[in-house]
């Protein structure tokens, strides 16, 4: 059976080991995402800069939907893309945090890609 602690430490090294392959630019910020058991959120994050240029999250008060299923991450994919367009940002690199790519972080990925993102 595997614990608690050792799913998070299993999920920080292999969000390690994605972190040291890509990296976002001011031309291709990084897409950022981060589940919790009750709230998903992204970030379009410049590295060089080290600022979040653009977020969304399922707590926020203009958010959809609230809670962390697949219609909250849909819902946060779409915001995050079109926030993202407003700002004129629409290449990313598309960071998983680590996460299995499907459920709930392939909706987001999904959602933000039919809003206009290209990663």
């Amino acid at each position: 059976m595997i614990h608690k602690l050792e799913k998070k430490e299993i999920r920080s090294r292999i969000h390690k080991r994605i972190r040291r392959k890509l990296t976002g630019t001011s031309e291709r910020p990084r897409l950022a995402v981060f589940r919790s058991v009750a709230h998903i959120y992204a970030q379009v994050i410049d590295d060089t800069a080290g600022r979040t240029l653009v977020s969304a999250s399922s707590v926020d008060k203009g958010a959809r939907t609230n809670g962390g299923n697949v219609a909250a991450a849909k819902a946060i994919g779409q915001a995050v893309a079109e926030r993202a367009k407003d700002k004129g940002i629409t290449k990313v690199v598309f960071d998983r945090g680590g996460y299995p790519y499907h459920g709930r972080i392939k909706a987001l990925a999904d959602a933000a890609r039919a809003s206009g993102l290209e990663f």
